[in-house]
């Protein structure tokens, strides 16, 4: 399934920080924005870094689809979008931004989150989810066609479903 690239490409960077390690370091979540395309990094020095893992911390609950997600949303929106514009940086075709181009990196990383998974909420909340695998708390953006995903990776649908099979026989 394709979303527009605030429900897309932010929601998956949402979901990757909140599977990062609480450990990682500046240099570790630098390659993970560079991972999902998060373009300018410009400077996460250790506060960044740990203002980004809050962050995500933040973001964490909303993909448990709480009754309350939309009141986190509306909170994180608050405090992260400053307002949407449109922008042409880097040669790129104009599109939106929901916090200065030249803002600090967890600045401009809790906007576009926020926006990512607001945007991808509205479309579609079912879209949002964590494994449901006992032990696993993975959270993820399903991408799938019919919609359907209830496990992080086929390794955790695989652990589940011999599980059942050994249970039965």
């Amino acid at each position: 399934m394709h979303f527009n690239p605030y429900g897309g490409a932010a929601a998956h960077l949402a979901a990757a920080l909140v599977n990062a390690d609480p450990a990682s370091t500046p240099a570790d979540l630098v390659a993970l924005l560079h991972a999902h395309h998060y373009a300018p990094v410009r400077d996460l020095d250790t506060a960044g870094a740990a203002a980004v893992l809050a962050w995500a911390r933040r973001l964490e609950p909303v993909f448990d689809r709480a009754p309350d997600s939309i009141a986190r949303l509306n909170a994180l929106l608050a405090d992260a979008a400053t307002g949407p514009y449109l922008s042409t940086h880097d040669g790129r075709a104009p599109h939106l931004h929901f916090a200065p181009e030249h803002a600090p990196t967890p600045d401009r990383v809790r906007a576009f989150t926020a926006s990512g998974v607001a945007h991808l909420f509205c479309e579609a909340p079912d879209r949002l989810g964590r494994c449901a695998a006992p032990g696993c708390r993975v959270v993820y953006v399903d991408t799938s066609r019919n919609g359907r995903r209830r496990y992080c990776s086929t390794r955790c649908a695989n652990r589940e479903q011999v599980a059942r099979h050994r249970k039965r026989a």
